[in-house]
């Protein structure tokens, strides 16, 4: 892991993918984006509202991508490149122009998160389900961690169907085995308690859970306790020592015969947390069109699924991310539960916006986020010597051809060149650098590798 290249409270305005493209690798703890749906749908924000002036079409053609990145695709990951393939064939080129657009986002967005880090991407099923298929390419399918269903509305009248209530959130880890991840609880529903609780003659209310579990083989789980040993295919759930001290505690209800019930253990209300959260999200509604949260946002999201989001997957002090942070609702969500934060977005309004909401947590004591309109430059590489220095190198391992014609000259003719400019973002590492020829290093000019390529065949 890497310190960050860039200051708390920061959020730039620009192309995120050139922006993302110069922050370190391995330094973010939590990314949450609530990027374009491909919806086919203009949005804008009402005159007079806080946000006024907040307008995006989501409606993708080839003009909206740089073309060139699905042929950078094929090189980088050509599992999401065959996604796309098949996208573009089943749902047409709008579809495959925005999974391009999202995949090679996402490819920076894995590398700049942290081992233990995850990814919230918020979507709607017009393209959850290519999403994944892309998420599964790129963090890997064993990374999967849910497909959290957002209820954020009760009905909704759509003609010749089933009415559309809900969004579809995919959570990934970085890494499975590191992933940070704190259980959330909610309180329990009135029809739960009045259900599955009871009060002893203590006026404690309790409920009963199972003490045993099913029996997996061998000899741990099924010894005699208090003349109770549990049915042939299921074993206790705690060992021993564990069961003696609920018994003398008092905490294992008893039946007729004084032996221990196998549903006995007592659970009592004062002491539990709640109910965890499941993937099934339906008490979080949509920001409402009176509500004093609501800033007329096209696509404003409410602070309670961020606070959920950002309170099960990372501490105090970790370092929230929003690629696409539009109203600012998670930078605000994040700096409330005293996170650090960053974002991105095309618009400044973006910084407008975050600075009027947490001014209304901080007062004077804010002072405003810090706003940066130029690429970072990554530090976590070392100290690289000039990229010149690699000719030798370059022309040994490729074998003194060309990378571009792919033809054999002399080293005199070869020049270093940047497969990703430097005003896209690339770096002056190895693994950025390319010998060309005289010829194709002028005719390439400031165009990544993957764009000129495609210029040739157009």
């Amino acid at each position: 892991m890497s310190e960050p290249n860039f200051s708390n409270r920061t959020v730039w305005v620009g192309d995120n993918l050139h922006v993302m493209r110069g922050i370190n690798s391995e330094c973010i703890d939590l990314i949450y984006l609530d990027p374009p749906f491909n919806s086919n749908q203009d949005y804008a924000a009402p005159i007079g509202s806080i946000a006024a002036g907040a307008a995006f079409k989501d409606t993708w053609t080839l003009s909206d991508i740089d073309v060139h990145e699905h042929g950078e695709l094929a090189d980088r990951n050509p599992a999401a490149y065959s996604v796309i393939e098949a996208a573009r064939n089943a749902s047409g080129k709008s579809m495959m122009s925005y999974l391009i657009m999202m995949a090679v986002r996402l490819i920076e967005m894995e590398r700049i998160l942290k081992p233990t880090g995850s990814i919230y991407l918020h979507c709607d099923p017009t393209a959850s389900h290519y999403l994944k298929l892309i998420l599964d390419t790129v963090f890997g399918g064993q990374n999967y961690r849910n497909e959290i269903v957002w209820k954020r509305t009760s009905s909704h009248n759509d003609a010749k169907r089933f009415g559309k209530i809900h969004d579809v959130i995919l959570y990934y880890s970085k890494n499975v085995k590191k992933v940070t991840y704190m259980p959330v609880y909610v309180d329990y529903s009135e029809s739960y308690l009045k259900e599955k609780f009871k009060q002893d003659e203590n006026g404690r209310w309790y409920k009963l859970e199972n003490l045993t579990a099913p029996y997996r083989g061998g000899p741990g789980g099924k010894f005699e306790f208090h003349g109770k040993v549990p049915g042939p295919t299921r074993m206790w759930s705690k060992n021993e020592e564990t069961m003696e001290q609920l018994w003398q505690a008092g905490r294992i209800k008893t039946g007729r015969d004084g032996r221990p019930r196998l549903d006995g253990l007592i659970e009592y209300l004062d002491e539990k947390k709640g109910m965890p959260v499941q993937d099934w999200w339906d008490d979080i509604l949509r920001v409402g069109n009176t509500s004093r949260e609501r800033l007329g946002y096209p696509t404003q999201k409410p602070i309670a699924l961020l606070d959920r989001i950002i309170e099960a997957s990372s501490n105090e002090g970790d370092i929230v991310f929003d690629p696409f942070c539009g109203c600012a609702t998670t930078l605000v969500a994040a700096d409330r539960l005293e996170r650090q934060w960053a974002g991105i977005d095309l618009s400044p309004l973006a910084v407008k916006l975050v600075n009027e909401r947490i001014s209304e947590d901080r007062g004077a004591l804010w002072g405003g986020a810090n706003v940066v309109d130029t690429l970072p430059k990554r530090t976590d590489l070392g100290e690289l010597p000039n990229y010149r220095t690699h000719r030798h190198r370059l022309y040994g391992e490729q074998e003194g051809i060309c990378l571009g014609c792919d033809t054999h000259f002399p080293f005199k003719v070869m020049e270093v060149d940047h497969i990703l400019p430097k005003s896209r973002g690339g770096t002056d590492h190895f693994e950025n650098l390319q010998l060309l020829c005289t010829h194709c290093n002028k005719s390439k000019g400031r165009k990544t590798m993957a764009e000129w390529r495609a210029s040739l065949t157009a």
